[in-house]
């Protein structure tokens, strides 16, 4: 990733941390002055995602740095790593938010939240929203899979807002419960993200590689010219990208340096379709199997 796309990813994480920041003091304050267990709920969901912005901004200045004696592939995975800690914080404070919400469900609700609760709930998914737009777009334009993601946290955070508002505004038309039970959505809906960060970040660090990308890849490489069969292919996600280690087969009579630019083009083919941080092509003499088997 270019430098230029670099501070435009940084941005995007920097608008996300600073709409986290002010919503979260927003809302947990007037969740606690206006009654309303939702909108605090709300704002410790936001809270959370303060550490996760945090998290992936360190991961981002970890990643960018070169390669070194002890690190020979980069850094790239220290925005996974960064990640999986956020995971960890989101789950947990899910489960308080959870814990606390049931227990004011069974003791009976006492309290009526203010109407206001419920607008200013209703204008921190309007600000979620704008935010997610932003992001999203940004993530298209620079290929960014973190920025991607925390632009979808965006939507999923506007979605809980949304949520808190129907509670609040419930409990004003006689149904008081409905205040807590929104809370326990939006603890649910913490933990769901949170397991979800926690299994694909899980899934990346310990080498794992979607499967049908990886078929993907291995068709795209047999339509490379002079390529016989692909003997083996091995994928893992080192950050948001990919390095990749493939066997082809080719001709026996081909020489050193035909086989070279076989290698080259399949270099650039790859490259040119994935996020790719490395490819390393191995080269064997075709052994007569039929190229088609691999397809089946």
């Amino acid at each position: 990733m270019q430098s230029d796309q670099q501070r435009r990813v940084e941005r995007g994480v920097y608008l996300s941390l600073g709409a986290y920041i002010f919503l979260s003091i927003v809302k947990l304050v007037s969740g606690i002055f206006f009654n309303s267990d939702a909108l605090v709920a709300d704002g410790l969901n936001n809270a959370t995602d303060i550490i996760a912005s945090i998290a992936v901004l360190i991961g981002l200045k970890i990643s960018r740095k070169p390669a070194d004696e002890d690190h020979p592939y980069g850094h790239l995975r220290a925005e996974t790593i960064a990640s999986m800690v956020a995971s960890f914080i989101m789950v947990v404070i899910g489960i308080e938010v959870l814990i606390s919400s049931i227990k004011k469900m069974f003791n009976g609700v006492e309290t009526e939240p203010s109407l206001t609760a419920a607008l200013i709930a209703l204008f921190g998914a309007a600000v979620m929203i704008i935010v997610y737009l932003y992001n999203i777009k940004v993530a298209k334009e620079t290929d960014s899979q973190g920025l991607k993601a925390a632009a979808l946290d965006n939507r999923s955070d506007a979605f809980v807002s949304i949520g808190a508002a129907v509670g609040i505004f419930g409990a004003q038309i006689g149904l008081p419960w409905l205040d807590p039970a929104a809370a326990v959505l939006v603890g649910l809906i913490i933990i769901k993200t949170g397991w979800e960060i926690f299994t694909e970040t899980s899934h990346n660090l310990s080498d794992g590689f979607d499967y049908e990308e990886g078929k993907e890849m291995e068709h795209k490489i047999l339509d490379v010219e002079g390529v016989e069969n692909v003997g083996d292919l091995k994928a893992r996600k080192h950050g948001n990208r990919a390095i990749i280690d493939v066997t082809i087969k080719v001709d026996p009579s081909l020489n050193v340096v035909e086989s070279h630019e076989i290698t080259e083009k399949i270099e650039d083919t790859i490259k040119e379709a994935y996020n790719v941080e490395s490819i390393q092509v191995h080269v064997e003499p075709e052994d007569g199997k039929d190229k088609d088997n691999l397809l089946n």
